[in-house]
């Protein structure tokens, strides 16, 4: 048994045991409730930076397979479960998922009080932790407390496409999507083809003039790593598409489509990561259990009436701004989380645009969302 040892920013350790790479690893440590959809989580590129701890108590019980991958590489910095499974069991199954991340290079704690790590985090806030085994705890001490924040980095240069590339559609052509990739899923891309359309999907920084070159059907802004706020070039040609074209934003994209109309982003505490996350449509009424991951949220307020919003915790109805007037016209809040109040979703009543925080495709995590999807295709296809 190889002992490991993870310890945070703020000086706290947990002990446990390294079953995977050698070595240290340095990250961002976030928690993330989904039950199922491991693998799905560690190749998604929105994890780029970070360390997740696993609050499912048994992990990697089905194994691996390459249809579950959400990108061509694993993007964690590390994994912390409190306990990974020794057998996969499941007629999928091509292999073990600690094995999977071990030929990764990825760093893997078991054995952890992860209750315990999770209530530090929910407490204090997602911080810079180090992991390792055969390392001394001053060490990964002082390699957490030297490690930098999440906020004001762009981290979607580390996993954006350098050059434009294109996904047939199945069946009959409806359509063509352009789909800026900040971190795009392989679920994401599939979810277009599967309806009939072609995805070219893009670098992060593709200028607006460049994609109306040659003018599709709709534009897609996907989820991604990091702050929001340092991804300029993003930002702006999210500006120059806008009334244009039909945009549609999940996660990030939602997040740079906030900061185009003129709203502001900050950190969350310690961000909405898992795959039972309740939303309410203001329109309606009607509750969606959701996939989310991400740290940032957008702000209103500064639309609104100029002022930030009023602290941390649910947002009392009639403090959040639910119609604001912009550059590009009026635009709606559309969804709300029901755990703190955040805004997840908005809509223009004068532009063909709409986001989401959260991910509609799911991968993991309920479909609930997933018409999401037909109605951005269908005021494409119009």
């Amino acid at each position: 048994m190889t002992p490991g040892l993870l310890v945070t920013a703020d000086g706290a350790a947990f002990r446990g045991r390294s079953v995977g790479a050698a070595g240290t690893a340095v990250g961002e440590a976030v928690f993330n409730t989904a039950m199922t959809g491991y693998q799905e989580i560690v190749t998604d590129p929105s994890y780029s930076g970070q360390v997740v701890v696993m609050t499912a108590p048994h992990v990697g019980n089905y194994g691996v397979n390459h249809a579950d991958e959400q990108s061509d590489r694993v993007h964690v910095r590390g994994l912390v479960a409190r306990s990974m499974s020794r057998i996969d069991s499941s007629w999928r199954s091509t292999g073990s998922f600690t094995e999977f991340l071990t030929d990764r290079g990825v760093v893997i704690l078991t054995d952890v009080d992860t209750r315990r790590l999770t209530r530090h985090i929910r407490d204090r806030g997602a911080m810079p932790v180090a992991i390792g085994s055969d390392v001394d705890e001053g060490d990964l001490a002082g390699l957490a407390a030297s490690a930098p924040g999440m906020e004001g980095r762009d981290l979607v240069g580390e996993v954006t496409t350098f050059e434009p590339y294109r996904r047939d559609p199945e069946g009959e052509s409806r359509g063509r999507i352009v789909a800026y990739d900040f971190g795009i899923k392989h679920d994401i891309v599939a979810a277009f083809t599967s309806r009939g359309f072609s995805v070219e999907v893009v670098p992060a920084a593709t200028a607006a003039a460049t994609v109306l070159e040659d003018p599709p059907d709709g534009v897609f802004l996907s989820n991604g790593p990091g702050d929001p706020e340092p991804l300029t070039a993003s930002i702006d040609a999210v500006r120059g598409l806008l009334g244009r074209v039909p945009v549609f934003g999940i996660c990030l994209g939602h997040q740079i489509l906030g900061l185009a109309i003129g709203a502001r982003t900050y950190k969350l505490p310690f961000g909405h990561h898992g795959g039972n996350h309740p939303v309410r449509c203001l329109r309606d009424g009607s509750v969606e259990i959701t996939a989310q991951n991400h740290g940032f949220a957008v702000d209103l307020s500064a639309l609104a009436d100029g002022s930030r919003r009023p602290g941390d915790g649910m947002l009392p109805g009639d403090l959040f701004p639910h119609r604001v007037d912009t550059d590009f016209g009026v635009i709606e809040a559309t969804h709300q989380n029901l755990n703190d109040g955040t805004l997840e979703g908005l809509a223009g009543r004068d532009v063909a645009a709409s986001s989401v925080q959260y991910h509609p495709e799911a991968a993991p995590g309920p479909n609930d969302a997933v018409a999401l999807f037909d109605r951005f295709v269908a005021v494409a296809s119009a």
